[in-house]
C-alpha cells in the first residue's frame, strides 16, 4: 500500500466499491437525503457532487435538477466511478450525469461553474480541507451554494468500540470520526474552516442517525464494507478475532430496546454561500 495518505484512502475506497452501501444498513443514504434536503437543488440548476462514492448524495441531485440541468461526481477510487456509472446508466440519468475519477483538493472541470457543490463524508479524508475547501469555493458561480457533511459526537456506549478500532490507527492516517480537535471537533470550528475558504452565511444543521445491526457479525460486515475498514487493516492478522471478540462484549451496552445492537450518529451539515 502506498505511503501517499490519499493515494491510500483512493486504494481504501476503490476495496470496499462493491460492497459500499449495501449491506443491509441504512447510514448513507439517509445522509444523503439530509444534504440534499438543506441544499435545495432547483432543476435546471449545474451540481457538483465532490467525492461522489456509489452515487446516494448524486442521485438524489440528479432526481432534483432533471435534464435541463446538468450533476457532475468526481471521486478518487476508480472501481466506486466504474460501479457509479453503471448505476447512473441504470437510473436514466445518464445523459445529464457525469461521473469521473477525480481530485478532491483540485475538481478538473475546465470551463465548467456550478451552481451547488455537494460532498458528503468526504472532507476529513483531505490532508489540506482549507485548501481543498478553497478550490471548490472557485468553480461555484457568485451566489452558489455549498453543502458538506461531517461527522458530530457519537453516543457514549458506542465510543468503546470506537475506540477499540482506533487504537490500531497509526498517528499518520487520517481518522474521520475523531472529534478530539481541529475543524471537525465542532459545529463551530466547522463553520470557521467554511468561513476561512472565503465563504459567506455560513450555518449548521443536523440530524441524527439511528444504525442498527442484527448482531456483531452484522456490525462487522458493515465496518469492513466502507471508509472503518482503514482500522482492521491497521490490526496484525493474528489479532482480528481477539479484536472483534472484544467489540462484541463492548457492545453489551449497545443493545438497543428492540434487541439489535446500535447507535445513534450525529451528522453535523455545514452549509454556505459564495460571495
Amino acid at each position: 500500500m502506498t505511503e501517499d495518505p490519499e493515494a491510500r484512502v483512493a486504494e481504501l475506497f476503490d476495496a470496499v466499491a462493491d460492497t459500499y452501501d449495501a449491506v443491509g444498513v441504512d447510514f448513507f443514504e439517509p445522509i444523503a437525503d439530509g444534504l440534499v434536503a438543506e441544499l435545495a437543488p432547483q432543476p435546471g440548476e449545474r451540481a457538483l457532487d465532490v467525492g461522489c462514492g456509489r452515487g446516494a448524495v448524486l442521485l438524489r441531485l440528479a432526481d432534483a435538477i432533471g435534464p435541463t440541468g446538468h450533476v457532475t461526481g468526481i471521486d478518487a477510487a476508480r472501481r466506486m466511478v466504474e460501479l457509479t456509472r453503471a448505476d447512473v446508466v441504470a437510473a436514466g440519468v445518464g445523459s445529464f450525469v457525469d461521473v469521473a475519477v477525480g481530485d478532491a483538493n483540485a475538481p478538473d472541470a475546465p470551463g465548467a461553474m456550478f451552481d451547488l457543490v455537494a460532498s458528503s463524508l468526504v472532507l476529513f479524508f483531505l490532508s489540506d480541507p482549507l485548501s481543498a475547501l478553497r478550490a471548490w469555493r472557485e468553480v461555484l458561480h457568485d451566489g452558489g451554494r455549498l453543502g458538506v457533511t461531517t461527522f458530530g459526537p457519537l453516543n457514549d456506549e458506542w465510543n468503546a468500540v470506537e475506540q477499540l478500532l482506533r487504537s490500531y490507527l497509526p498517528p499518520e492516517q487520517l481518522d474521520p470520526r475523531s472529534n478530539t480537535g481541529g475543524p471537525f471537533s465542532s459545529d463551530a470550528a466547522m463553520a470557521q474552516l467554511v468561513q476561512d475558504a472565503g465563504f459567506v452565511e455560513v450555518r449548521t444543521a443536523s440530524t441524527t442517525i439511528e444504525v442498527r445491526f442484527e448482531d456483531p457479525d452484522a456490525w462487522y460486515r458493515w465496518s469492513m464494507s466502507h471508509g472503518q475498514r482503514q482500522f482492521w487493516e491497521s490490526i496484525p492478522a493474528e489479532d482480528v478475532d481477539g479484536v472483534r471478540a472484544a467489540a462484541a462484549e463492548a457492545m453489551r451496552g449497545a443493545v438497543r430496546p428492540d434487541g439489535r445492537l446500535g447507535f445513534d450518529q450525529v451528522v453535523r451539515y455545514t452549509l454556505a454561500r459564495k460571495s
